[in-house]
């Protein structure tokens, strides 16, 4: 082992080494932008995307990452800095979304494309896990949550079921000999539809009741439309179909063009895009157009 006085200078040299200001990026960031967009560290080795992030003043979040102790590991690593221009924050966010699932950068943990995407649909019985590779979640009804496989949707299940006691029996959740009430109602923690203390109907209606908050929308339009952004003289137009972002367009003719080229390819259900267009699509609280 090394003596005492070496390791706490070899420790001093990793802490000096590790936290050095990136000196080659001053230039870039200085470069940068201040209005909102998407900003990409890219490495040495051809030029790969280290990283991938959006913000609505650039400048200020790219200086914000040279004050990360966490992220000196990628900035050492990073060669230059490129950015992408929006003309607001819904523009940077679906454009941050897009090139993640696209690129796949290394430091880029969230946003990557899920395979296993799925919801609770309910059914005569119970709610089941049905995934969107096999139903299109933009047009299907009474589907609550979205979920990165069968076990977080079951599991998220269960959890509304203890927080409403309601049945694992009538949930589908457990199996419960012919006849028998389940063990969570003896523990009160079942309000005992599964021994006749509430009717299936009563117990199906609390079930609804908790789903509410859950329900994911349809989307609301029968075709594409436009998310106006504006930032002083540079407008974007983002063109939406069935909550997938399908690109930005400088103008409305730019956009319905889009739409039509877009239309060719099978965009597929994004909870990424969802989440970011749910609110200011159903809110109107953004110029919509019909394209």
């Amino acid at each position: 082992m090394a003596p005492l006085s070496q390791r706490h200078r070899r420790e001093d040299f990793e802490a000096h080494r590790v936290y050095e200001y990136p000196q080659h990026l001053r230039q870039a960031i200085e470069d940068a932008p201040t209005g909102a967009g998407v900003y990409t560290f890219h490495g040495q080795e051809g030029d790969l995307p280290l990283y991938i992030g959006k913000s609505i003043h650039i400048r200020a979040r790219l200086l914000s990452h040279l004050r990360t102790p966490d992220e000196a590991r990628m900035l050492r690593q990073t060669q230059r800095i490129s950015y992408i221009r929006t003309a607001g924050e819904i523009g940077a966010l679906l454009l941050e979304a897009q090139m993640v699932k696209a690129q796949h950068p290394l430091f880029n943990q969230k946003l990557r494309r899920n395979q296993q995407l799925c919801s609770l649909q309910m059914t005569a019985q119970w709610p089941q896990v049905v995934y969107a590779r096999d139903i299109d979640f933009a047009c299907e009804p009474e589907l609550y949550g979205l979920y990165a496989s069968r076990h977080a949707a079951l599991e998220a299940l269960r959890a509304l079921a203890d927080q409403h006691k309601l049945c694992y029996g009538q949930l589908g959740l457990e199996k419960l000999p012919a006849g028998k009430a389940c063990f969570r109602s003896a523990i009160g923690q079942c309000a005992g539809v599964c021994r006749g203390d509430e009717s299936p109907q009563a117990h199906r209606e609390r079930l609804l009741g908790s789903l509410l908050a859950l329900r994911v929308a349809c989307w609301p339009y029968p075709g594409a439309v436009g998310l106006v952004e504006r930032d002083g003289d540079f407008t974007q137009i983002h063109v939406i179909r069935h909550w997938c972002y399908l690109g930005s367009a400088p103008s409305v003719e730019a956009a319905r063009q889009l739409s039509r080229n877009a239309s060719q390819v099978a965009a597929h259900f994004d909870a990424d895009s969802y989440k970011i267009l749910c609110r200011p699509v159903l809110t109107a609280s953004v110029e919509i157009l019909r394209l």
